[in-house]
């Protein structure tokens, strides 16, 4: 198994959805897990508007991108109920549909591994420094934060 820690900027292929689902199961507190809810972003053939995209570029600034995933992960597993909340977002480049973030709750229940894992997920979609370049069919190419 990989070296996986709670949350990270990771290289593509460095770890997959089933690593980090084996890493929370040897929590300490595996012994109160009654759900694990997962979440995985895959890159879309399609832009908003419709244009046909053939790949997709993410870059981040990493150092301050940890330390946002980290505090996401700590604030989030103080939640009643949430054992643990393990996020990663993959950089460099990848092709349509290819796996790009995993994100893993696990918790006493259903309910709140679902309410949590859609808060992680929005909480990461804002605050997380990560640039994605759009490479479209027609040859056109644009960092997404330039539309």
């Amino acid at each position: 198994m990989v070296n996986i820690k709670r949350t990270g900027m990771d290289k593509k292929g460095m770890l997959s959805l089933q690593d980090l689902i084996n890493f929370a199961k040897q929590n300490p507190k595996s012994n109160e897990i009654g759900a694990i809810a997962t979440f995985t972003g895959v890159v879309r053939g399609y832009t908003h508007e419709g244009d046909i995209v053939q790949k997709l570029e993410l870059e981040a600034y990493e150092e301050v991108a940890e330390h946002a995933l980290q505090t996401i992960s700590d604030e989030l597993r103080r939640k009643p109920g949430i054992v643990d909340v393990l996020i990663h977002h993959l950089i460099g480049t990848f092709t349509i549909g290819e796996e790009m973030v995993y994100v893993v709750v696990t918790g006493k229940s259903r309910k709140v591994v679902f309410s949590t894992l859609i808060k992680a997920v929005e909480r990461y979609k804002h605050e997380v420094p990560v640039w994605k370049k759009e490479y479209l069919k027609d040859g056109k190419n644009y960092w997404i934060s330039e539309k």
